[in-house]
């Protein structure tokens, strides 16, 4: 069993828990993802690692009420416990496997949107550790369902933008994206993006014209998180690849998004708790 041992309400219907995995916090590594259960009748639910802490044991994952088994997930209290907490699972992001010298050299953007911030945040810390300080965007369509934003600034430069004005930049991230480079002379050598499908759609592409090499997360795609089921495959530069296994981050100037978002919509047509699982993971 596998205890939560601290949780809180980032913003309405958005959980942070904090889980006693000894074993997976020492083997974490920003990227990755775990499979949790609640029960033995529940279902297994793929959740973006949030944070960890190899010495004290723990790792923190965040879940967004949507339906049945996240609803399951979130009325989870300090003291009860998960029957499965399988991982880490997936490939790490790529940044860790370059040279610290290399490292220390790029300019290096996120664009967070939605819950797409929490599992932005362990990439950013670890660079933070490791001596370098990124720029982050966080986007949401209002300042109240903003998540992770003090954490984050603890961590790197983050400039903040709601669609409807109420914090920060008045527009989308595309549009403070642009304003970074084009007024404020900022150029940045790699992107990382993870949130809604569509707006990583549009902000690789809006990276391209920029040309800067950009990663994506496809965690949304992901339904039992071991590749067995086919659910979470995506075209990347005309090759088939599976999401839980290959990914879950990818080049996101090569994923076919098109295609991406027409399984998310399949899905949804699919009974509930298939739709919750690609929306329950800690990603906007």
């Amino acid at each position: 069993m596998f205890k939560i041992i601290r949780k809180r309400t980032l913003a309405p219907n958005i959980t942070e828990m904090r889980v006693e995995a000894p074993r997976v916090a020492r083997s974490a590594k920003p990227g990755q993802f775990v499979i949790v259960r609640t029960d033995a009748q529940g279902e297994r639910i793929p959740l973006t690692i949030c944070d960890y802490n190899p010495e004290e044991g723990w790792v923190t994952i965040v879940t967004q009420t949507v339906g049945n088994s996240s609803r399951k997930i979130n009325n989870l209290n300090e003291g009860d416990a998960f029957i499965d907490f399988a991982g880490p699972l997936g490939r790490p992001s790529d940044l860790l496997d370059l040279p610290e010298e290399e490292l220390k050299k790029k300019k290096i953007l996120f664009v967070a949107g939605g819950v797409g911030t929490a599992p932005v945040y362990p990439q950013v810390k670890w660079l933070k550790e490791h001596g370098v300080e990124a720029d982050v965007i966080i986007g949401a369509k209002t300042k109240d369902i903003f998540t992770y934003v003090n954490e984050m600034k603890k961590v790197g430069n983050v400039y903040l933008c709601t669609d409807d004005g109420s914090e920060g930049f008045h527009g989308m991230v595309t549009g403070l994206m642009k304003d970074l480079i084009e007024n404020q002379g900022k150029k940045y050598d790699h992107c990382v993006i993870i949130g809604p499908m569509i707006m990583m759609k549009f902000a690789a592409m809006a990276t391209r014209e920029y040309g800067i090499p950009t990663m994506v997360s496809l965690n949304a795609l992901m339904v039992d998180g071991t590749g067995m089921c086919g659910a979470c495959r995506v075209s990347v530069d005309g090759e088939t690849r599976f999401t839980c296994v290959d990914g879950p981050e990818f080049d996101g100037h090569k994923v076919d998004f098109d295609e991406a978002m027409r399984r998310q919509n399949m899905y949804r047509e699919h009974p509930k708790s298939l739709a919750e699982k690609e929306n329950c993971k800690c990603h906007g």
